[in-house]
């Protein structure tokens, strides 16, 4: 059985660290993990990987946030994965920082790469991890808000919001979407 998770972000060193990339830190803690490395392929970063038998592609888009379902697609497509093996990781500004839910299927609720995805898709019905990143900005500063680098004190959480994350992508994959809400969504 094979799966795809789909870290959201951005390229570029100048958006490393920001909160936009949450997703792509999820996933590079989730290969470090397990001594997997990601190789540039076509629409991003792709790492494979084995767990209890189940193939996992883990996948970062290159196709910048708002392009992401070009990615997302792609690879679905080439790798004949389900709708219901995919989950997305993406940042979330309506959840708390470090604030994580799994979620069968849902809006966009405005996030562009969510969108696309969606659009690219044709529909909503598709797993996503959505990782609290709170809303401390002003009116106006949403864009600069999320382009931005954790706080100092998010910084020193940051790790431990990270490895439940990680875990979550495991025991979806084992266990299955409603298992693992029932089982993280209130942590």
């Amino acid at each position: 059985m094979k799966y795809l998770i789909a870290g959201l972000g951005n390229i570029g060193l100048e958006y490393r660290d920001t909160r936009h990339n949450i997703g792509f830190m999820v996933l590079d803690a989730f290969a470090k993990a397990s001594n997997t490395v990601f190789d540039d392929r076509r629409y991003g970063a792709v790492a494979e990987m084995r767990l209890k038998g189940k193939i996992l592609f883990l996948l970062k888009p290159s196709t910048y946030m708002n392009l992401s379902g070009h990615a997302v697609r792609y690879w679905m497509q080439k790798e004949k994965i389900a709708l219901e093996n995919l989950l997305v990781i993406v940042d979330d500004l309506a959840l708390p920082f470090g604030t994580l839910r799994l979620k069968p299927k849902g809006s966009d609720a405005g996030h562009n790469g969510l969108k696309h995805i969606q659009t690219t898709l044709g529909t909503q019905a598709y797993n996503r991890l959505r990782f609290g990143i709170g809303n401390q900005f002003l009116p106006g500063g949403q864009i600069d808000f999320v382009l931005s680098d954790f706080s100092p004190e998010e910084t020193v959480l940051l790790p431990q919001r990270i490895q439940l994350a990680t875990d979550i992508i495991q025991s979806f994959c084992l266990s299955g979407v409603e298992h693992t809400m029932n089982q993280y969504n209130n942590k």
